[in-house]
C-alpha cells in the first residue's frame, strides 16, 4: 500500500476556531448582559447572573484556549491508494479507515471566516456517513479533493 499524503491541520485554522468561539462567547455575554437589565428591572435574583459568568469563563478558557490546541495536535489524515485514514478526537481518540471504493463524492466548502483565511474543508461523502478535515489551505484542499476523487473512480473502474 502506497503511502501518498500524511497531513495535520493549518496553523491558520486555529485562528479561525478561536475568533468562531469569542463570537459564540460573545452572544453569551450579551445574553448575560440582557438578563441583568431585565433583573434589575424587574427586581428577580442575579444568582444566574452569576452561574452563567462562571460558564462563560470555564467556556472562554476551554472552548477557546484549549480544545482548539488539543483538536489541532490531534487530528491527522493520510492518504493511500485504497483508503483515507483520519485520525481525531480530544478526549477519545477516533481511528477511521474510508476505503476508496465506499467513496460517493468529494466536496469542497469554505465560510467567510475560513475564506479570509484562504482555507477549505474536504467532506468525504460514503453511504454510512460524511467525514470532514477542515483547516486545509485552499490549495491542498483542492488538491487532495482531485486525489480523492481519482482514487476513487480508479477503484470504481476497477470493479
Amino acid at each position: 500500500m502506497n503511502r501518498e499524503l500524511t497531513k495535520r491541520l493549518h496553523q491558520d485554522y486555529l485562528k479561525v476556531y478561536r475568533i468562531t468561539e469569542l463570537i459564540v462567547n460573545g452572544i453569551f455575554l450579551l445574553l448575560i448582559i440582557a438578563y441583568v437589565g431585565v433583573a434589575l428591572w424587574q427586581d428577580w435574583t442575579l444568582i444566574p447572573v452569576w452561574i452563567s459568568t462562571g460558564l462563560l469563563i470555564i467556556s472562554l478558557i476551554g472552548f477557546t484556549w484549549v480544545f482548539p490546541r488539543v483538536k489541532y495536535a490531534r487530528f491527522k489524515y493520510e492518504l493511500f491508494e485504497e483508503e483515507l485514514e483520519i485520525e481525531s478526537g480530544i478526549i477519545f481518540t477516533s481511528n477511521v479507515l474510508v476505503p476508496m471504493v465506499r467513496v460517493q463524492h468529494v466536496e469542497l466548502g469554505s465560510g467567510p471566516l475560513m475564506r479570509k483565511f484562504d482555507l477549505a474543508s474536504v467532506s468525504v461523502v460514503t453511504a454510512a456517513t460524511t467525514h470532514v478535515i477542515e483547516g486545509l489551505k485552499k490549495d491542498e484542499a483542492e488538491a487532495l479533493k482531485r486525489r480523492l476523487g481519482q482514487l476513487a473512480r480508479v477503484d470504481e473502474q476497477d470493479e
